[in-house]
């Protein structure tokens, strides 16, 4: 599935079973409520924090699908092609950074 259809998908939930989105301010705090998830399984299973026995069942995959639906919410309320600017970051991050990384002595 691409970006795009995403996109679709995500719209055509909230319209089924969603009644509308929230705001953006609202889903901004989802995200960044989401993304807190996401950091704090992976701190303590890939970082040197001790993982919680609580935390020991949570999904990062599932963490990390409620990120991109949100940010897709995002997108699709305030007019984003998310398709396209993903396709325009990639391009410059391509000719930016071509050479960077290999060049990086830290990377070696």
């Amino acid at each position: 599935m691409n970006i795009q259809n995403a996109q679709q998908e995500v719209d055509n939930w909230i319209k089924e079973h969603g009644v509308r989105y929230f705001n953006e301010l609202t889903n901004m705090a989802q995200l960044t409520e989401e993304v807190g998830e996401v950091a704090r399984i992976i701190a303590r299973r890939y970082g040197e924090q001790s993982e919680k026995e609580s935390d020991k069942n949570k999904d990062l995959g599932e963490e990390l699908a409620d990120v991109m639906f949100v940010v897709l919410c995002l997108a699709n309320q305030t007019g984003i092609d998310l398709q396209d600017a993903f396709d325009k970051k990639l391009d410059l991050k391509t000719k930016r950074d071509h050479d960077r990384h290999h060049n990086n002595q830290k990377l070696k």
